[in-house]
């Protein structure tokens, strides 16, 4: 099949449907991913676990160009996300990037973002190390990681000794 190199994009959904949509979308055999964030909720007789969607009304689909009228198909799917009038692509390793960063914390906060050049800083330990990074702000002990094609940054609570300064290129 001509042009079936599949990447990764995210899909605008219904308010509140991210999980159904996930659910969907894996039933009718296409790859999906719905990142879900640990938050402790608390009511007045318990405190408990729960897992909510990172990027409130988004899903990461991985789809072929022709498999893209199906995806938009999908009941509480709006449409694609689109960056410069073209369906955002993700890359590979952002997926990861996400994956790996919600493993290693929880309460993540997602949020919206502009991108502004700033200092670049190479992780030295955790599930990041080695891994180059673009610093949005250091207040204390809270560093913003950005992932950039979707234009969202990743809030979490590392310590600065993690850190190492890239030398300007």
């Amino acid at each position: 099949m001509p042009n079936s190199e599949k990447n990764w994009y995210a899909v605008y959904t219904k308010p509140r449907w991210e999980k159904k949509v996930h659910g969907l979308l894996v039933e009718k055999g296409f790859e999906a991913y719905c990142p879900l964030n640990k938050v402790q909720k608390k009511w007045s007789d318990r405190v408990k676990l729960v897992e909510e969607p990172l990027f409130k009304s988004y899903v990461f689909v991985r789809v072929a160009e022709p498999e893209k009228t199906l995806v938009r198909m999908v009941n509480g799917v709006v449409n694609f996300v689109y960056w410069m009038g073209k369906p955002a692509v993700v890359r590979d390793h952002e997926i990861e990037t996400i994956r790996k960063f919600l493993n290693e914390f929880r309460n993540v906060i997602a949020e919206t973002l502009e991108l502004t050049p700033d200092a670049k800083v190479k992780i030295q330990r955790g599930a990041f190390m080695d891994k180059d990074a673009k610093v949005l702000k250091i207040q204390g002990n809270r560093v913003q990681v950005v992932i950039e094609s979707i234009g969202y940054s990743l809030v979490a609570f590392i310590d600065k000794s993690n850190l190492a300064m890239i030398e300007k290129q």
